[in-house]
């Protein structure tokens, strides 16, 4: 298996280029056991979310897997009903029981919805007090990043954004790169959207490399200037995914996939009312 290399955020802080996620492993049994795979396979970072109902048991497979804490880089998020300066409090020591953790390395707010410029003053003190190594945002549109980075004292170290070859997000990225924060792709493989795994120009520039789809496209995302977030409960896939840093994709082949570019969300727009509705609307069991 290819090295994982790491990048260092804007405050030195070092977050491994690859990362597995748990979005949707709703099952703690198979969330569980699906962290502990990857772990086994090579991963050192996990991506979590209050929203995703399962800190839990990646916090069961922290403990399980026996590794020293400081070999893993745990990230998690605050979704929006906690959105506030004393909802954020409460929501950090929430994820912190749950994964069964004292510190965090990378604490996200989820959406740009909600009372976010008062989760970030409690983001900043428990920045501060070195309980979240790192700190950033997600899901934040250029014009939104722009406002939010100019009107704190901390600018986000990451901004966790769709990045995938139907959605390259050519605008942002040149922004985010000019204030030192660091893009975080989820959903690189669009949930398989528009035939990707068997898309012809994909297929084509697989053939080529000896390599799958799934690695193409990744390598793509990481040759971007992106971390990139990969889920999958079969352990063959998640080594799979891990082998993307031992070869390049060439300037040609790049500019092959940027062109499959439709600069629209494959999911759903953070500027439709019916999504912000949901998000301000939805309330989370715990």
């Amino acid at each position: 298996m290819s090295r994982i290399p790491n990048v260092s955020l804007s405050n030195g802080v070092l977050m491994p280029a690859a990362v597995f996620g748990v979005y949707q492993i709703r099952d703690l049994k198979e969330c569980q056991k699906a962290v502990e795979d990857a772990i086994a396979a090579g991963y050192r970072a996990i991506d979590t979310a209050a929203s995703y109902g399962n800190e839990a048991a990646v916090g069961h497979a922290i403990k399980a897997c026996g590794l020293d804490r400081r070999e893993l880089f745990i990230t998690t998020k605050l979704w929006v009903e906690d959105a506030s300066e004393e909802g954020a409090r409460r929501a950090i020591d929430r994820s912190l029981d749950l994964l069964g953790l004292d510190y965090l390395d990378l604490y996200l707010i989820h959406q740009p919805v909600g009372d976010v410029y008062g989760a970030w003053r409690t983001m900043q003190s428990f920045y501060q007090n070195k309980i979240l190594r790192a700190i950033g945002v997600s899901n934040f549109a250029s014009d939104r990043f722009i406002d939010f980075a100019h009107h704190n004292a901390i600018c986000p170290h990451v901004n966790q954004i769709e990045i995938n070859p139907f959605c390259q997000q050519q605008e942002t990225l040149p922004i985010l790169n000019k204030f030192g924060t660091t893009p975080v792709a989820w959903a690189p493989f669009a949930e398989g959207k528009n035939n990707l795994f068997t898309h012809p120009t994909l297929e084509s520039i697989a053939h080529r490399y000896e390599r799958t789809v799934g690695q193409i496209v990744l390598r793509y995302v990481h040759q971007l200037g992106a971390v990139v977030i990969a889920k999958t409960v079969r352990p063959e896939r998640m080594v799979e995914n891990l082998n993307i840093f031992d070869f390049e994709l060439e300037e040609d082949d790049m500019k092959r996939i940027a062109a499959l570019d439709t600069n629209t969300s494959q999911f759903f727009s953070h500027r439709d009312p019916k999504i912000i509705e949901w998000m301000c609307s939805r309330h989370i069991e715990h």
